[in-house]
């Protein structure tokens, strides 16, 4: 398992979700609320929890 911790702009952090939960490969295990990063009304961080997909059950 990896913990991802995401910084961007709050449509910057939701396209990257979106684009880790498309990914066959990766199962997105949970993904936390957004956080305001201090001292800027503009940049948040998220952050993931991913593991590798077992591709097997998937297309079984």
């Amino acid at each position: 398992m990896l913990k991802i911790r995401l910084m961007g702009t709050k449509n910057d952090i939701k396209w990257f979700e979106k684009l880790l939960q498309k990914q066959p490969k990766v199962a997105v295990t949970e993904v936390s609320e957004l956080y305001r990063n201090k001292g800027t009304n503009r940049y948040y961080r998220a952050y993931v929890e991913v593991q590798k997909a077992n591709i097997k059950e998937k297309f079984n």
